[in-house]
């Protein structure tokens, strides 16, 4: 997966913006207004890309324990966030797999107002 792949994907979700809330490099994707998934541009130019990615805390522990390239969420709280580095031991489907968990954490705790919001732009 490239850089380009990500950021198609990442925006083909349901209501997905992008944004560069903290500097000109950590491109974040969120879901009303909630981040899901955060990037460095630098480290893809470095060839050393990684995405933190927010997972279920138990399913987190076990995902560290099984991956090597999966480790708790650079500057990000631990229990929730991993950070995964690709060109690692994460097939790119397994990846694929882990934004749309991301996403569906978030999504679900939207409140139903902007969630409802949400389905009726999209329809």
């Amino acid at each position: 997966m490239n850089i380009q792949q990500l950021y198609e994907f990442c925006l083909s979700k349901k209501a997905v913006t992008e944004h560069f809330p903290f500097d000109e490099d950590t491109l974040v994707f969120k879901v009303g207004g909630k981040m899901f998934c955060l990037t460095s541009l630098k480290e893809w130019e470095k060839g050393t890309p990684a995405l933190n990615l927010k997972g279920d805390p138990e399913k987190n522990e076990e995902l560290r324990a099984e991956y090597e390239a999966i480790n708790p969420g650079f500057h990000m709280n631990k229990t929730y966030w991993n950070t995964v580095d690709f060109n690692g031991d994460v097939s790119d489907k397994m990846m694929l797999e882990l934004i749309n968990h991301s996403y569906e954490l978030i999504y679900k705790g939207l409140t139903k107002k902007l969630r409802d919001e949400i389905e009726k732009e999209a329809n």
